[in-house]
């Protein structure tokens, strides 16, 4: 069955540093997209970044400059770079997985178009 397990959370401080990985198995990972999205305390899921299966990119103006998303199909790993962090950046990172094979549109982050969550990794980014 399709698994996405997210790690590389923790705490770090303002202007920190960290790369999360999203580890997939159970499909064939150089078929799909793959999504961050974030939720903060008390706010909605946001999209953070996507990758296409071809590795087209796409960022949320809020990490735009700051991350970068990129994949590794031989290991079937993707990746979220963030650099310079932010307070305002703490939250529950999530993985997803485009419903669509072979998409090659742009993401603008549209939960619904995903079909498969992982359980995220909590990123804390103390002042």
């Amino acid at each position: 069955q399709v698994q996405l397990v997210e790690s590389g959370g923790g705490l770090v401080q303002a202007g920190g540093s960290l790369r999360l990985s999203c580890a997939a198995s159970g499909f064939t990972f150089s078929r799909y997209g793959m999504v961050w999205f974030r939720q903060a305390p008390g706010k909605e899921r946001e999209f953070v970044a996507a990758i296409s299966w071809s590795g087209r990119t796409n960022y949320a103006d809020a990490v735009k400059g700051r991350g970068t998303i990129s994949r590794d199909n031989a290991k079937n790993l993707v990746y979220l770079q963030m650099n310079s962090l932010k307070p305002e950046d703490t939250a529950v990172y999530y993985c997803a997985r485009d419903g669509r094979v072979f998409y090659g549109g742009t993401y603008y982050g549209d939960p619904n178009e995903m079909n498969y969550w992982g359980k995220g990794t909590l990123v804390t980014v103390s002042s």
